[in-house]
């Protein structure tokens, strides 16, 4: 486990300057030492641009080329508070917050900037949830329309994973589906929930398929009455998960975009036990390091062209 600060002080006290920022990134980056990505040397000195340059073949590298902070032209002690302010909120934080907090010009650009964000929430390899698992669903956004229940017309479609932790909810993972296919159920349970897990779900036909891969399957029970609390971890985080959608982003949040806010809430859930807030800002720099690029227009083209679908 890196150094992380534990207070704002200390966040203002140890990343003031940009070469200090470079540095805590550059420990990130190559945690044990530098590492060429030309020659694979393992000896580099700084040059007054910031890049690093390799003693053996003079090769020079951003530290924050392909991640998420390659090509920024803003500072990045800036991208240091935004992380922070992110972080360090409970309920999270909206991009009108992020623009007022750091006196940013642009509503666009802190946009983007949490949009990348939340594309690092995502560990890179993560580990399923395993053990016992509820999975259910549930409607998220929208307006209602038509009946009420399974069915409803106008919302997106999310799969609830909760592992059992005693009687409390442990892990979740979140995830959004097409349709009620058991394709699509079974799908989203193979990435949220190692094989060999006790999974429980109600009744629906469309996780019938699950003892075929891999499961062991547990109908709570084969009927459901609307409002039975069959499930109450799924309920429960369905529950937190419509909050605060509706309390920190006022529930403007597009479906082509749902799923990177499902990953910030599930981020956030499953490290709320955490002591220090500031261990949240160290995962998410240390995951922002191993996240690829992306740009607004990026970020913007994905919607467009699910419009287009």
């Amino acid at each position: 486990m890196g150094r992380y600060p534990k207070t704002l002080m200390e966040l203002e006290s140890e990343f003031s300057t940009e070469a200090a920022c470079r540095e805590y990134l550059a420990g990130l980056r190559w945690p044990q030492g530098f590492r060429c990505p030309r020659c694979q040397g393992q000896k580099a000195w700084e040059d007054r641009a910031g890049l690093f340059r390799c003693t053996a073949c003079d090769y020079k590298v951003s530290v924050t080329a392909g991640t998420i902070f390659e090509r920024t032209r803003k500072p990045l002690v800036l991208w240091f508070r935004a992380i922070w302010w992110v972080t360090s909120q409970k309920t999270g934080a909206s991009a009108k917050g992020v623009q007022r907090v750091l006196g940013l010009g642009s509503y666009e650009t802190a946009w983007t900037w949490l949009h990348k964000l939340r594309r690092a929430m995502v560990r890179p390899g993560r580990d399923r949830l395993n053990g016992a698992v509820d999975v259910d669903e549930t409607y998220v956004g929208g307006v209602w329309k038509g009946k009420r229940g399974r069915g409803t017309e106008g919302k997106t479609l999310v799969i609830i994973a909760a592992e059992h932790d005693g009687e409390g909810i442990g892990r979740i993972r979140l995830a959004q589906v097409p349709d009620q296919r058991s394709r699509s159920f079974d799908k989203a349970v193979r990435a949220s929930v190692e094989p060999g897990s006790l999974v429980r779900t109600d009744g629906l036909k469309s996780y019938n398929g699950l003892k075929s891969l891999g499961y062991r399957h547990k109908v709570i029970r084969k009927t459901q009455t609307l409002g039975d609390n069959l499930l109450p971890r799924c309920h429960r985080v369905a529950s937190l998960l419509k909050r605060w959608l509706l309390g920190t982003h006022q529930g403007a949040v597009s479906h082509e975009h749902l799923d990177y806010y499902l990953d910030e809430y599930t981020f956030r859930f499953n490290r709320r036990t955490s002591r220090h807030r500031g261990l949240l800002f160290y995962r998410l720099l240390q995951q922002a390091m191993a996240t690829e690029p992306t740009t607004y227009r990026d970020i913007v083209k994905g919607v467009q062209d699910s419009h287009k679908k």
